[in-house]
């Protein structure tokens, strides 16, 4: 046996091992390590799951006990101060004790602190509110994004399945010599391709599944599966109608234009504790004295006795001590807080202007892809199944080439495609007008 020879068996040989594994048919859908339709997580337990354990999330809502501890600090009074103070006369017996009492009065300032404390909390509560506002939109969208690709890649299992039909079909055609080695060459090309899309679509579906893992606090080895399918949630989603309220009103009450109105209260409140702790100031005083002193002279005593002239002496003294704003009166930082609340009334402006433009956008966007959807829905992708069943079992009875079978397959694969992303605006566009609605639906 040649060396040529040799080489054209063992090409051939490699060939056909290759072949018969790039072939091979599929023994599960691979779709089903991502689905599970008992036991999968549904949108609204995903929602609930990341909200509950989001870590971000988790670590925004401490800044609310953070604000509920600078409340309860803003309520205490100024605790009082005791001082005490011992004298002696170096050398002598002379000694003085004194016992002092301060405490300031906090006259007009603890209401404003209290003030300013409160609408703090507020903020931070609307903070968070609106943080689970956005959180529970982007669970929304990423659980969608799995689903779009676990579509995409049902679909292309579907079509590899058949093109390995077809394939093994026209291969013992060509054995038979009823068809030319062209057509089988043509099928095979198209098979490898589909199985390229479907491993790549396959990973796809791998990194939107770890994208919203991320997004519900769960490691990345946790095991996770998903309970719906897309077109089942999109038609939930864009049946239910969208909620007919006034536009102002729905604005007014969204989280993001309710933090937005606190920060301005903040701010009015920061000028009344300002102008408040440039007023009088009054603080209260006691304190108690004792003396022992004496004389080197020497005097009679009650009793007629000779003594040194020595005595003990008390004394108790009671005040107030009153702090008169005539320089500071605490005239920049009234400026800077008037400042800061025309800062505040500014962005609470924009924070009105930019969510009443993003709910008309949304209720736009909402409307014109719900009705993308029903065009699709109404029989397109049905017709196109169906052409493609007619085109397949034409080429079987032989009256069709394999060519008008490859091109109605493309044909369905983009119509299939265009399906999905329609059914992907539709999905994002109610997505879009539920953050719009502040949540609601």
């Amino acid at each position: 046996m040649t060396p040529r020879i040799v080489s054209s068996v063992v090409i051939a040989t490699l060939l056909t091992v290759v072949s018969t594994s790039a072939q091979s048919p599929v023994s599960a859908p691979i779709t089903d390590r991502f689905v599970d339709p008992v036991n999968g997580l549904t949108l609204d337990e995903a929602i609930a799951r990341a909200i509950e354990q989001e870590p971000a999330l988790r670590a925004a809502r401490s800044r609310i006990e953070v604000a509920e501890g600078m409340k309860r600090q803003a309520s205490l009074k100024p605790n009082p101060s005791v001082s005490f103070e011992e004298r002696k006369e170096p050398g002598g017996t002379d000694n003085q004790t004194v016992v002092a009492v301060e405490w300031p009065l906090d006259l007009f300032r603890r209401s404003g602190r209290r003030a300013v404390a409160e609408r703090e909390l507020a903020t931070t509560q609307f903070s968070v509110a609106d943080r689970e506002r956005l959180l529970a939109s982007d669970v929304r969208m990423r659980y969608g994004d799995v689903l779009m690709t676990i579509r995409d890649l049902r679909l292309l299992d579907e079509l590899v399945t058949a093109t390995q039909t077809q394939y093994a079909l026209t291969r013992s055609r060509v054995a038979e010599g009823a068809a030319p080695p062209l057509e089988r060459d043509l099928v095979d090309v198209e098979l490898r391709r589909l199985q390229a899309e479907r491993s790549l679509q396959e990973g796809r579906a791998e990194t939107a599944m770890f994208e919203l893992k991320r997004m519900l606090g769960m490691k990345a080895d946790a095991p996770l599966t998903i309970r719906d399918s897309f077109e089942d949630l999109v038609q939930r989603e864009v049946t239910v109608s969208s909620p007919v309220l006034d536009a102002s009103r729905t604005v007014e009450q969204r989280a993001d234009v309710r933090e937005a109105a606190a920060q301005v209260a903040v701010a009015e409140a920061k000028i009344g504790r300002t102008e408040a702790e440039g007023r009088v100031g009054v603080t209260i005083f006691a304190n108690y004295m004792r003396t022992d002193a004496g004389f080197a002279q020497r005097g009679f005593g009650t009793d007629g006795t000779v003594e040194r002239v020595r005595g003990q002496f008390n004394y108790v003294a009671a005040g107030a001590m009153v702090t008169i704003p005539v320089f500071n009166r605490n005239q920049g930082d009234v400026a800077a807080a008037r400042a800061e609340r025309t800062a505040a009334s500014a962005a609470y402006d924009a924070a009105r202007l930019a969510a009443g433009m993003e709910l008309a956008s949304a209720r736009a966007h909402d409307m014109r892809a719900k009705q993308a959807v029903a065009l699709y829905a109404s029989g397109a992708q049905t017709l196109a199944r169906q052409n493609l069943t007619v085109v397949t079992q034409s080429y079987e009875l032989g009256r069709v080439t394999v060519f008008d079978v490859l091109a109605e397959r493309r044909r369905y694969l983009e119509l299939e495609r265009a399906y999905t992303d329609a059914l992907r605006a539709a999905y994002e566009a109610r997505t879009a007008l539920n953050r719009a609605l502040g949540g609601q639906r």
